[in-house]
């Protein structure tokens, strides 16, 4: 599986970035992929993912209401759509995946990870 995230970049606060991740590689159609974050200093986090197996997307309270997460098959894409950018969202974001069914949240050690991209919100 590869996973390559871009989109990345410094935004002013209150602003957007989009996050694309374009993945390869699957051979079984159930998996968990989303998006994580690591701020210097702080632990990974996951941000929101989705279950291929029954679509339910899962954010974690902190984004809920400004990321959304969305994926299309046939780009071969997941995207992180991140509105009201705060500070405190400046971080590292990684695309991660692991196979498995019905995730009801981020998996929490994905097998498979991207090189991440960096999103500095600027106050």
């Amino acid at each position: 599986v590869q996973l390559v995230e871009s989109g990345g970049g410094l935004v002013q606060a209150g602003g957007s970035l989009r996050l694309s991740c374009e993945f390869s590689g699957f051979i079984y159609k159930e998996y968990g992929i989303g998006w994580y974050r690591q701020a210097p200093g702080k632990e990974r986090e996951g941000v929101g993912c989705i279950s291929t197996s029954d679509g339910k997307i899962w954010y974690s309270d902190a984004v809920k209401g400004r990321f959304t997460v969305s994926k299309d098959d046939a780009k071969n894409t997941v995207w992180l759509q991140m509105d009201n950018l705060q500070r405190e969202d400046t971080a590292t974001y990684y695309c991660a995946a692991e196979y498995g069914s019905r995730w009801w949240r981020c998996p929490v050690e994905p097998d498979f990870w991207g090189q991440g991209t960096q999103v500095t919100v600027d106050s």
